[in-house]
């Protein structure tokens, strides 16, 4: 599965440790948001991960799931960042 996150985190420390984390299971794009190849069961690993990190009343992460074929028409022009279509992150 296809999935864009984009996050909006307040402290620095926070967002630091986000973006560490995000990068372990994808690839930024832009500087809060990362595109992930991944199946179910690691994205509730990265969903958990993620959780002991932010401050529920000040943060936010949001997750994007996109199916096969919405994945398959993601269009890019410029530079070509995120995951090509053999990208798979565990």
């Amino acid at each position: 599965m296809h999935y864009t996150v984009a996050y909006d985190i307040t402290d620095d420390n926070r967002r630091n440790r986000v973006a560490k984390i995000l990068k372990d299971f994808g690839t930024r794009i832009q500087y809060s948001v990362f595109e992930c190849n991944t199946d179910r069961r690691a994205l509730l690993r990265l969903q958990s991960r993620l959780e002991e990190v932010i401050n529920f009343g000040e943060d936010s992460i949001t997750f994007y799931h996109l199916c096969a074929a919405c994945e398959k028409q993601i269009d890019r022009i410029g530079l070509k960042k995120g995951l090509d279509n053999q990208s798979y992150i565990v």
